[in-house]
């Protein structure tokens, strides 16, 4: 069910609202773990058409969280639904819907499309996209990808005469007045989206409809603006062939990499020169993405009591072999020999930008099949890499939890080891499935571990049971929330 809300907006306060049946996780466990825990709304909390989804059934999961505990919840806010029709009333809805339960907010700014559910990119971006295809990234085949838009376009006049900075901007600043009186008291950090998913990488996963990903992903440059942009270089530093076509030799999207040669451990072209000067221009051209965008948003948002952050993704998929292809297609340089992360650092570190990586949830034991993975052993990686550049890191869980699964047991090992560094943990992502049975008592175990080992299991589930029993007995539509 949608809601229309008040276009006046919510009314708006200096202080965060609600009382608090409990203290906060941060506040219960002291200098142990993460600084604050939040939990992450859906994703079509409000939808394309700017209308509030299950508001009643947020409420309720809303109170549910603070008597838990929780710090508070993450507000995923769309570029398309924000800017197509620049009302914000829904968004401020949710939002003062947070701080009267008593929950602070952390804001994530999507650039990029989702399909499930559906939530485009602005539609002039796709009016754009349909004059000029070549502003998304390409892959070899030709094949488009509408994630988000090539960063090769970057600072080129190529949406109606603005150039994508400048409409990032605008958004950016577009969401600054709106929430001008949510800063500091209850928005306490805001989330930039660097690319599709919200990650600093290039959309190199399978499209939508292909079988589960378990290869090394495809070299995403084949868009005129990324081909011409590799042409120059390759003129600049005098090896002018270099410049025709991305590499010939890398595998399709769920090969292995020992499907053609590029990613061969021994002999594969990544450790030639041209592979060399191929791979350091692909992973510039992200990194300078990376820095444009965080350099734009520290100028909108640096004088404001917010702590800026933005995802990395933890590829660990082939992260055992040399070439640890998954990660290069996707636009990290980080093989055998290499810390490809140390130029991401810097460019946090430089931005005063925390961090965020997903799979606190994952072990290096599960492994899908064909695909050999190290997830802990890549965390370990770029968690010390940050920690030499004095970046703050921020988690996040990979899924849901399921039943039967370690996941619980190895978000706590990550967030409280004794040498843990992390700021904060968003759990992803409140829906149907969060509020179950199978998820819901594992979920509030673990929230109560991680404050107080020593608290008493019948410490809050009369207030809990009944929140529960709230949650469930709204009308179907409104309760059946987004699964994650």
């Amino acid at each position: 069910m949608e809601e229309a809300v008040d276009s006046g907006g919510p009314p708006r306060s200096h202080s965060v609202g609600g009382g608090r049946g409990r203290e906060s996780i941060a506040a219960q466990k002291g200098k142990a773990g993460p600084g604050r825990l939040y939990v992450g709304l859906p994703l079509d909390v409000v939808s394309r058409r700017q209308r509030r989804h299950h508001g009643k059934a947020i409420a309720a999961g809303l109170r549910a969280l603070a008597l838990l505990g929780v710090d508070g919840v993450e507000l995923p806010i769309s570029w398309g639904v924000a800017m197509d029709s620049g009302d914000w009333s829904s968004y401020l809805a949710v939002a003062a819907m947070a701080r009267d339960a008593g929950l602070r907010l952390r804001v994530s700014l999507h650039l990029h499309c989702h399909r499930r559910p559906r939530l485009p990119l602005p539609k002039s971006v796709d009016s754009a996209a349909a004059t000029d295809p070549d502003i998304l990234f390409t892959d070899r085949a030709g094949r488009r990808r509408a994630d988000c838009l090539s960063f090769a376009v970057d600072d080129l006049p190529v949406l109606d005469g603005r150039t994508p900075m400048e409409a990032y901007e605008e958004f950016f600043r577009s969401f600054r007045l709106a929430f001008a009186d949510f800063f500091g008291s209850v928005i306490t950090d805001i989330t930039i989206g660097l690319g599709p998913n919200g990650e600093l990488r290039y959309p190199s996963f399978p499209p939508t409809g292909s079988n589960r990903f378990t290869g090394v992903g495809e070299f995403q440059c084949y868009d005129k603006y990324m081909l011409a942009d590799l042409k120059r270089h390759a003129e600049e530093t005098g090896s002018p062939l270099w410049g025709l076509s991305g590499p010939h030799d890398a595998p399709g999207y769920n090969q292995s990499p020992d499907f053609g040669n590029f990613f061969k451990d021994h002999g594969g072209s990544w450790e030639t020169p041209y592979g060399q000067f191929f791979l350091s221009w692909y992973t510039g051209k992200l990194l300078s993405h990376g820095d444009g965008l965080l350099s734009v948003a520290s100028e909108v948002f640096g004088d404001l009591p917010v702590a800026l952050s933005a995802k990395v993704p933890l590829l660990h998929c082939w992260h055992d072999t040399r070439s640890r292809p998954s990660q290069l297609t996707a636009g990290f340089y980080n093989t055998d020999g290499r810390d490809g992360y140390e130029d991401v650092a810097k460019i946090f570190a430089k931005h005063s930008s925390t961090m965020i990586i997903p799979g606190m949830d994952l072990t290096d034991g599960e492994q899908p099949s064909g695909c050999p993975v190290l997830p802990q052993s890549l965390l370990s990686q770029v968690m010390g890499t940050c920690k030499r550049h004095g970046v703050k890191v921020a988690g996040e869980n990979s899924s849901l939890v399921r039943v039967g699964t370690a996941g619980f047991t190895k978000i706590k090992e990550n967030v409280l080891a004794e040498k843990s560094t992390l700021d904060s943990l968003t759990y992803h992502r409140m829906g149907a499935e969060f509020f179950s049975p199978d998820h819901w008592p594992l979920f509030t175990e673990f929230i109560r571990s991680m404050a107080q080992p020593e608290m008493e299991k019948d410490d809050i589930p009369s207030n809990l049971e009944r929140l529960s029993l709230s949650i469930n007995s709204v009308p179907g539509n409104d309760r059946e929330l987004q699964s994650a």
